[in-house]
């Protein structure tokens, strides 16, 4: 049996147990069908399986029947017998398992064996993936929507490392348009009110305090210098240079802050990029060619209702200027050439949308629809004292990431923006996540982990020693449901990394905090006797180990105290 898959080993002890069984009443798909889950109540066994109910119609027998006879099978069965006590019936056919204690903890022995790689490598078929997250425009702080993006893009890339891919991630710089080109009006008009000339400021311009914190940190670069490209009104060079320099000192920041909220990228890729190398026009001739264009009314439009599109897109305007879609099929163009196996997008709520349209040109593009996955976040409202804060980035009225990170800390910012499944509603709450108690879920799973290492320290302080091997024939009920969620571990990666989801994993750390608590008040490790003691040491051990991969999947510490 596996080291660290234990569920999933047994559920295919059990299916192959079952196949003789299922094909002589020639349903032999359904042994497939079969699957392992922990009972609501804990009489009901240590895993139990509805494959009975889920088959009686197909087969024309009782799920009772049909169950029974089954479980005759298991208990006869010579590669289940090592690892049940018993195997039951129980209600309108479910089966119950309940496993033996030498097989349980022969199971987390191997576990602690398997050391930090315990849980890895979970995936059957890793892939090559190209991960773009967060990618906000440089024209302003990042605020606490392109934090979540961050936390939650940053903890699928290390689940998705962890499971077994190989994940390269990327933001892609929005440096390109009339974005930019009102930012560069903007830096240049507060530039000039600072060196005391009273310019207009343009309606649509940049408001809030930090086009003026950058602003000031180009007069202090260059004095003067370009107060003369921008009286009485700013000149094409002093634009261009505005948006150029603001642009480089807004990414330095997003770099810097990023950092600090522990997310690095491989690669920062800039749109500018795709015009200065002619990808654009590469990619439109390319489409042209390929039949997908049509020209009306002196525009460029891509055939994206052929692919589901609910009508067709602009690509060039009648000026000649191509759109943002265009770029941004000239992006998914360079992407496909780099040739990883799977494209990730982590856009905003904003670009909902925007999905369809650029589904359809992957699919004009690459004809493999299936290579590009689109995960769109939703909003967070921060709450503080009660009341919701307001974000608009336009106005400069917004939350900032760098102030959620000083209100809060890294720890608890990262840990609750990926506490809850991307596509919905986030209410951050600050106070709670403020406190030094179990309300708040950080502190309760790393208070676990740092509880676990004084146990540690004290046991060795008293000369309390464990041997890797120790395995017991007789377990304690709380043991026994440590050991049993300490081996859905694997499970949990698998499920976190192929569904796309953090939160699976957050949530799972707090089972396991809570799980290890009830441990710790009912069986004594220092005060047992030698062989017991040397055992749920190890168990301790193991589930620091678990608590602090979690932590680590979604870029939190694992204090060692408290």
């Amino acid at each position: 049996m596996g080291t660290s898959f234990f569920i999933e080993d047994f559920t295919r002890l059990v299916i192959a147990a079952a196949r003789d069984r299922l094909t002589s009443w020639g349903v032999e798909e359904i042994a497939d069908r079969i699957s392992l889950e922990r009972p609501a109540a804990r009489g009901h066994g240590d895993l139990a399986s509805n494959i009975a109910m889920v088959s009686s119609g197909v087969i024309g027998r009782s799920p009772r029947d049909i169950a029974q006879d089954l479980i005759n099978v298991f208990r006869s069965d010579e590669g289940l017998k090592p690892f049940c006590e018993s195997i039951e019936l129980a209600g309108p056919g479910f089966i119950n398992f309940f496993l033996s204690s030498r097989a349980l903890s022969e199971a987390a022995r191997d576990a602690l064996q398997a050391g930090n790689n315990y849980g890895g490598s979970s995936i059957d078929n890793p892939q090559s993936i190209l991960l773009e997250f967060v990618s906000a425009n440089p024209t302003g702080p990042l605020h606490v929507g392109h934090g979540r993006y961050a936390a939650f893009g940053d903890s699928l890339k290390r689940i998705l490392v962890f499971a077994g891919h190989d994940v390269h991630s990327e933001f892609y710089v929005n440096d390109y348009g009339l974005q930019m080109e009102t930012f560069g009006i903007s830096l240049a008009v507060r530039y000039a009110e600072m060196l005391g000339q009273k310019i207009e400021f343009p309606e649509d311009g940049y408001q809030g305090d930090y086009p003026v914190h950058i602003a000031s940190l180009i007069e202090k670069e260059i004095g003067d210098e370009m107060l003369s490209e921008v009286d009485p009104e700013p000149s094409r060079k002093a634009i261009e240079f505005f948006k150029k320099r603001g642009c480089k000192l807004v990414l330095d920041e997003m770099r810097s802050l990023l950092s600090i909220f522990r997310v690095e990228f491989d690669q920062w890729f800039s749109e500018i990029s795709l015009y200065e190398s002619g990808a654009v026009p590469k990619a439109l001739n390319e489409l042209d060619k390929a039949g997908e264009i049509e020209v009306k009314d002196g525009a460029r439009w891509l055939r994206t209702s052929r692919y589901g599109d609910d009508k067709d897109r602009v690509l060039v305007r009648g000026s000649g200027e191509p759109t943002y879609f265009a770029s941004d099929i000239a992006y998914h163009r360079q992407k496909i050439s780099r040739g990883y196996d799977l494209l990730i997008n982590i856009w905003g709520a904003d670009h909902h949308g925007y999905v369809p349209r650029m589904k359809a040109s992957f699919e004009a593009l690459s004809h493999d629809p299936g290579r590009l996955e689109i995960i769109i976040g939703q909003l967070v409202n921060v709450i503080e004292m009660g009341e919701r804060k307001q974000m608009s980035k336009r106005a400069g009225t917004m939350v900032t990431l760098e102030e959620l990170i000083d209100s809060i800390g890294v720890d608890s910012a990262r840990f609750f923006l990926v506490d809850r499944s991307c596509d919905s509603t986030l209410d951050l709450d600050l106070e709670k996540a403020k406190l030094k108690s179990d309300e708040n879920p950080v502190y309760y799973v790393q208070y676990a982990h740092a509880r676990i290492h004084s146990i540690l320290r004290h046991a060795k302080e008293d000369g309390v020693t464990s041997t890797p091997n120790t395995t017991c024939d007789t377990i304690e009920d709380p043991e026994r449901e440590l050991i049993m969620k300490l081996i859905e571990f694997p499970g949990i990666i698998n499920n976190a990394a192929s569904t796309r989801g953090p939160q699976r994993v957050t949530a799972y750390s707090r089972e396991l905090a809570a799980t290890f608590h009830v441990f710790y008040h009912n069986c004594p490790v220092i005060r047992a006797t030698t062989e017991v003691a040397s055992f749920r040491l190890n168990l301790c051990q193991l589930t620091a180990n678990v608590i602090a991969r979690c932590l680590d999947l979604v870029g939190v510490k694992a204090p060692t105290s408290m």
